[in-house]
């Protein structure tokens, strides 16, 4: 399959100058393999402007001029959207918009599949005619659904494959890993890790795990402090490198992880394999939102790059990262057979893989933990969220990491 015109027009051939487009977001997508593919394909300029979450989402609401498009999750989208930094995206501009999976437009692949608690992407997808967002389809949408996953843990496989526990959360906070734990220092991400571990330990319960309330997060953030405090957590993580360099440095058995952290594990040789918890996953989807300011030229521009990043070939360099596409058909003519049979298909491959670096980082006869997309986007037990009380927890997730 080659790229078609009507999938996304060119406009630098027809308008005077090359646009120069800024993107604002972080490493899960802004690769620069895409970013010069991106250019290339569009005859625009593209400028990455690359941070982590937090920095990314203030960048995002208190400089809405600095940026054209702003690259993130459905579960960051509240504080931009409340401070209109983002315009509505037309979903008639939107050429593939009938090939976007059923997981964002209605939270789930199938009919009985779990939704999974917190923010589904469904529920802010469409803006409604009041410009609050929500799940009731309109012809607008706060953010073109793109990149997501479901994530776990990991685990140094050699150590640890033959033991049962390792099937549930409740693992994370087991007393026998003490010392060689670590989990990710994001709040809105790693309070979910903890809280699928602390319910499934049988250490506290939650009325909604996707909304807690304030007293809820004090017991969680009691439970967390005790054992930061005992040396129970190696350490805590912010990027995926960070994550992968301790367990291959052999600081950690067992830990929340990332699939880029994963696969670059892999692609050293350290077995390191991902939990498939009987609880199910934690979810998260990003997407692409168009900056207030645009109009015009520019807003063509942007919308050339969403239709862009659904139109096949850069879903295909995501998947060897581990992530998913929204329009998956679309990237599977650009993966080879081994490939799509391994990140979608959940086979063993036949053949060594390479990631987006074009380094081998699974070797032939690996298979991924948890199965075929469908099986795993079929076990949500949460997606990553804003909760009410985000504000609070952010200020007792940072206490908790200043101690």
């Amino acid at each position: 399959m080659t790229l078609s015109s009507h999938v996304f027009p060119a406009p630098a051939l027809h308008t005077q100058g090359r646009p120069r487009l800024r993107v604002l977001g972080t490493a899960i997508s802004l690769l620069e393999q895409l970013r010069l593919r991106a250019e290339e394909d569009l005859g625009i300029d593209v400028v990455f402007d690359n941070n982590d979450f937090l920095t990314t989402q203030h960048k995002a609401a208190q400089s809405p001029d600095s940026y054209d498009i702003y690259d993130q999750c459905f579960h960051n989208l509240d504080i931009v959207w409340y401070w209109r930094a983002i315009q509505p995206i037309s979903i008639k501009r939107i050429a593939l918009w009938d090939e976007i999976t059923e997981l964002t437009k209605t939270g789930r692949l199938g009919p009985n599949a779990r939704l999974g608690q917190g923010d589904a992407p469904v529920k802010k997808l469409f803006v409604q005619p009041d410009q609050s967002l929500g799940e009731h389809p309109t012809g607008q949408i706060s953010m073109l659904p793109t990149t997501h996953n479901f994530d776990s843990f990991a685990y140094r496989d050699p150590l640890i494959k033959h033991q049962p526990d390792v099937t549930s959360w409740a693992a994370l906070l087991d007393p026998k890993w003490a010392g060689r734990v670590a989990l990710v220092d994001e709040p809105a991400i790693g309070i979910f890790d903890a809280a699928l571990a602390a319910e499934a330990a049988g250490l506290m319960s939650f009325k909604n795990i996707g909304n807690m309330t304030v007293q809820e997060i004090d017991q969680l953030m009691d439970i967390l402090r005790e054992r930061k405090r005992s040396g129970f957590f190696r350490t805590f993580w912010r990027t995926a490198e960070d994550a992968a360099k301790l367990m291959a440095e052999g600081r950690t058995d067992i830990q929340s992880m990332w699939s880029t952290g994963l696969t670059l594990l892999k692609g050293q040789g350290v077995p390191a394999r991902q939990a498939a918890p009987v609880e199910g996953y934690r979810a998260w989807h990003g997407g692409l939102c168009i900056a207030r300011g645009l109009s015009g030229r520019m807003l063509d521009v942007a919308y050339d790059y969403l239709n862009w990043w659904i139109s096949g070939w850069p879903g295909a360099v995501v998947a060897r990262q581990g992530y998913y596409i929204s329009t998956p058909e679309r990237s599977r003519a650009y993966l080879s057979r081994a490939e799509w049979d391994y990140w979608y298909g959940g086979l063993p491959t036949e053949t060594d893989l390479v990631g987006p670096d074009g380094a081998v980082c699974i070797l032939a006869g690996q298979a991924r933990s948890g199965g075929s997309y469908w099986q795993r986007a079929n076990r949500i037990a949460v997606w990553n969220t804003t909760m009410d009380e985000h504000n609070y927890l952010v200020r007792r997730w940072m206490q908790l990491m200043a101690e």
